[in-house]
């Protein structure tokens, strides 16, 4: 028997038109950032604001919402990390969130494209301790990178 988990993705605001496909796949299969789940675990979408656009004002209220609506973990989609730059305050929206409204939060959702993984690498932007273990679980291997193009 599956079990459910209520989630919210928190979307950069760049991609407010984004429709959430590669997000929708990685939680469907499990893959990415949804791959810390079991097998059992099917995560069920109930929110999917923008983060307000910069400097995030909706994280600061959104959490609240989602919070009333049941969800139970909020994933920061991978887009926030993959953008350029990559958004500066990542670690922030998680720690407030986290602390604020007691709700845990993960950086990513879908595995960071291979074609933004290899910029990434050139530019050194996603390089230093912080930012390796924020994308930990949205580094996955070859094949789910290439699959993410």
């Amino acid at each position: 028997m599956s079990k459910s988990k209520k989630t919210g993705i928190v979307i950069c605001d760049r991609y407010r038109n984004c429709a959430g496909g590669k997000c929708f796949r990685a939680m469907k299969n499990n893959e990415g950032a949804f791959s810390m789940y079991d097998d059992d675990t099917k995560s069920e979408v109930v929110a999917y604001p923008t983060c307000g656009g910069c400097p995030g004002g909706n994280v600061e209220y959104a959490p609240e919402q989602m919070k009333k609506n049941g969800v139970e973990g909020i994933h920061i989609a991978t887009g926030l990390v993959v953008g350029y730059p990559p958004y500066p305050y990542t670690s922030h929206f998680k720690q407030f969130i986290e602390q604020k409204y007691k709700i845990p939060v993960v950086v990513g959702t879908h595995s960071i494209p291979q074609n933004y993984g290899l910029t990434h690498q050139k530019l050194k932007t996603l390089g230093s301790e912080e930012w390796q273990e924020l994308i930990a679980p949205t580094f996955c291997d070859e094949k789910i990178r290439l699959f993410y193009d």
